[in-house]
């Protein structure tokens, strides 16, 4: 795997690319950083890549990762009850080592990972509270403003410690939005009750409202099934009009519900036009700990959701740090994940999984440019895959990943084998 940062070529044709949902294989043309109709590009002077029929997607998406977390594990002491209580109590005193330029460095780290995985789009959740002030924060600017050429960098002010709980957090929140933050993040669930949590949400929104914001909260990640913030975000997003603006990452507890309330809350979270991310990874490793057998996996009711048609993507979450000891920022090992925690296995679930790491995560990250129709930001990953089932089954290489019509990672591997 090699990734680039040199000046590429003004166009590019794909030949041969083997396109989602398309019945044969096209030339794709980007001039100028954007697709263009085929034959605009000029092939004296374009440089050209054969795709050969591989499966080309226009970069993968991130839609929720902590970058200011990551590579943790071994610099901490180790979550010797795995839940995720531990792990954020393990990672308040963690914190106060923090430095921006070391959280700074280790991201870096998971970003160029993820670029060579053709992830070319990313939203990171980054913790502002008390005990650490806007020091991540301060890191994810440098860490955007660095990849900026590469990878587009999404940043979500998250207090995980709360905010009435927490106090001085509000002000921190207002202003990391002021310099910069993209996305108003909260954990409703984390405050001291039903009447903090909807304070929390309000305070989200005031300040959502105030920069014309999207809003991504974790919610209800939680055993809990008395938990009840999911219902409480899709009524502030009716009243706030913030439909299509709003992000519910794990809800947890949506999978331990009764039937009935969780189909009652399944139809709010679809008519308030709320995202959902699921967690697989984390959430596998953390939820139902203190269950006795059968235990509770804490993953959400991905079928269930996308049957009502609420938009469903997955992401990373926690990697290599006290809440999750693994993790390659590979949107195709977390689709592996999925697949197996939801049962989806059938041609057609496989797909959705699929199209969860590409237009499922693009819609959560509101992008308008994203796929290969004229027009679009010039992004691709081609695969050594031709479909969905294979490129998850084999864990594909990226054998190219295009950023804005220039290659900017590159991965060739040879393997030989003993004859019998």
């Amino acid at each position: 795997m090699a990734i680039t940062e040199q000046a590429g070529p003004a166009s590019l044709i794909v030949r041969n690319a083997r396109v989602l949902g398309a019945g044969s294989t096209a030339d794709l043309e980007i001039v100028d950083g954007r697709f263009v109709a085929a034959g605009t590009a000029d092939p004296a002077t374009a440089e050209a890549i054969d795709a050969g029929g591989r499966l080309c997607v226009p970069g993968f998406v991130e839609p929720h990762i902590h970058l200011d977390k990551a590579l943790l594990a071994g610099s901490a002491p180790a979550n010797r009850s795995g839940s995720l209580d531990e792990a954020i109590r393990i990672l308040g005193e963690r914190k106060k080592s923090f430095s921006s330029a070391d959280i700074a460095e280790r991201a870096g780290r998971i970003v160029r990972d993820a670029l060579a995985h053709g992830v070319t789009r990313i939203r990171t959740h980054v913790d502002i509270d008390s005990g650490c002030g806007l020091v991540g924060f301060e890191a994810m600017l440098a860490v955007r403003a660095r990849f900026a050429g590469l990878v587009e960098l999404q940043i979500v002010a998250f207090p995980q410690r709360g905010i009435l709980g927490d106090p001085g957090t509000e002000t921190l929140l207002r202003a990391a939005m002021e310099r910069g933050a993209d996305v108003v993040g909260g954990m409703p669930f984390n405050e001291a009750g039903p009447s903090a949590s909807r304070e929390h949400i309000r305070i989200a929104f005031d300040i959502a409202r105030e920069h014309d914001a999207d809003i991504d909260m974790h919610v209800d990640e939680t055993d809990d099934a008395g938990a009840r913030t999911l219902e409480m975000l899709c009524e502030a997003t009716t009243a706030n009009g913030w439909q299509g603006r709003v992000t519910a990452g794990h809800a947890c507890a949506l999978a331990g519900y009764p039937d009935d309330y969780a189909a009652h809350v399944i139809e709010a979270v679809a008519a308030a036009g709320i995202h959902v991310i699921c967690n697989p990874a984390t959430n596998l490793m953390l939820q139902g700990r203190g269950d006795p057998h059968p235990r509770r996996r804490g993953i959400t009711r991905v079928q269930e959701l996308r049957e009502a048609g609420v938009n469903v993507a997955f992401g990373q979450d926690n990697l290599r740090d006290m809440f999750y000891p693994f993790g390659r920022a590979d949107p195709l090992e977390i689709a592996l994940l999925m697949a197996h925690a939801a049962h989806m296995g059938q041609p057609d679930e496989i797909d959705a999984v699929f199209s969860m790491a590409t237009e499922g995560a693009a819609r959560v990250l509101g992008a308008t440019d994203y796929g290969t129709e004229p027009g679009c930001a010039g992004d691709l990953a081609i695969l050594d895959a031709r479909s969905p089932v294979e490129a998850i089954a084999r864990q594909a290489d990226r054998l190219h990943v295009i950023r804005r019509g220039r290659v900017v990672a590159r991965t060739a591997r040879t393997q030989t084998v003993a004859a019998p």
